[in-house]
């Protein structure tokens, strides 16, 4: 019995599979909660407002609350979704998600035993974002999937993986952060500008040449207007190093380019190590860097959004070829701040006046990723980390 159920833990399929249950059952017990979609909404009317040329970026409230934070692209993206009946919708573009995810997964050099395992780590993390029915699991994948391609030589779906993520969330540009490792650099640069160009222009198809012009400028005035929004001490959003400093010192003013100014180049200090680039396990690991990066250093940066920087940790976990008790500690740190959290093993107290007030979700994912500087500075990743 305890073989049997080993083998089944361990095989990724089966909990691949497990993942798309729960994609479809998390959206589906959000449909019939009723107003618990209103992520949803926005994302469809991100398509229905561009057949129409209606300013994406407005709130509609006889529709939605809040308003829309994605390019007009992800009109694309969403449109077959957004014309199904609202409960097939929801389930088949969780599901979507869900499966760009987990196939970035099963496309990690990983052994199948630690694949499943990273799966099984990431689930909780996963829930919490499946139930938002947000992009970010999606853009996870895509990070990996980016970063992968360019190992395998394939430079055209490397450019088109990191393109979508830039073209939906701008800040998935971070995924250039594996630049230094093509080889083959002109043939990726050439297919990001191609892919680009074809991405800008799509939209004007169902749409036209001067609104899809105008909703970029409407976007980047959202994006600003979203991130002022966002730097304050009581808001769900800044769970990361930036927001934990702000409400531990009480002082929302602090700017984003105070802590980049320290991040950027404490981010970039690896770069200086060419000898390691030719060695897949730096490549990961600065890979895992980026997807912490992404969210500690980001004020947009919620509870469902940690999808992504728990992916880079897990990365970080299951490159060490030995885990001492200091990795092992740290990984429990994650999963019990970090990941569960936003669950009812924590009292609604200790939730509401502690870890969202301080933004402590985010503190164990600052530990890993000073861990991981560290580690990229002063490790010989052919030696000291292994791929199996």
């Amino acid at each position: 019995m305890k073989e049997k159920f080993l083998k089944i833990i361990l095989n990724p399929r089966y909990i691949f599979g497990v993942y798309l249950i729960i994609a479809i059952v998390t959206a589906i017990s959000k449909y019939f909660r009723g107003n618990a979609i209103n992520n949803y909404l926005i994302f469809k009317y991100t398509y229905i407002n561009t057949l129409l040329e209606k300013n994406l970026y407005l709130q509609y409230p006889e529709h939605f609350q809040d308003s829309n934070h994605y390019g007009i692209f992800f009109s694309a993206l969403i449109a077959l979704f957004a014309l199904m009946p609202d409960w097939l919708g929801i389930s088949l573009w969780n599901v979507a998600n869900t499966f760009i995810f987990i196939y970035a997964i099963h496309k990690l050099p990983f052994s199948d035993s630690k694949k499943a395992i990273f799966a099984l780590l990431c689930l909780q993390e996963f829930i919490t974002s499946a139930l938002s029915l947000q992009f970010n699991i999606a853009l996870a994948g895509l990070l990996i999937l980016s970063a992968v391609y360019i190992y395998e030589n394939k430079e055209v779906k490397s450019a088109a993986s990191l393109m979508v993520g830039v073209f939906v969330k701008i800040y998935g540009v971070v995924g250039l952060s594996q630049f230094f490792f093509i080889k083959n650099k002109t043939k990726f640069i050439i297919a990001g500008i191609v892919i680009g160009l074809l991405f800008f222009v799509f939209p004007m198809i169902y749409s036209s040449p001067e609104f899809v012009i105008q909703s970029y400028k409407d976007w980047s005035v959202s994006l600003a207007e979203k991130n002022g929004q966002n730097q304050s001490l009581n808001s769900y959003q800044d769970i990361s190093l930036m927001g934990f400093i702000r409400r531990i010192l009480g002082d929302a003013t602090i700017s984003n380019l105070s802590f980049l100014a320290f991040g950027l180049p404490l981010f970039a200090l690896p770069y200086v190590r060419i000898k390691q680039y030719k060695n897949y396990a730096f490549q990961l690991m600065i890979l895992a860097s980026t997807l912490l990066f992404l969210v500690l250093f980001s004020s947009g940066s919620e509870s469902p959004t940690y999808i992504i920087a728990v992916a880079g940790v897990m990365i970080w976990f299951f490159l060490q070829k030995k885990r001492t008790p200091v990795v092992l500690g740290m990984l429990i740190f994650v999963i019990i701040l970090t990941c569960f959290s936003p669950s009812d093993l924590f009292p609604k107290s200790i939730k509401v006046n502690y870890i969202v007030k301080y933004s402590l979700k985010a503190v164990p994912c600052i530990v890993v990723w000073f861990r991981i500087i560290y580690e990229l500075m002063t490790r010989d990743f052919e030696k000291d980390y292994s791929l199996q």
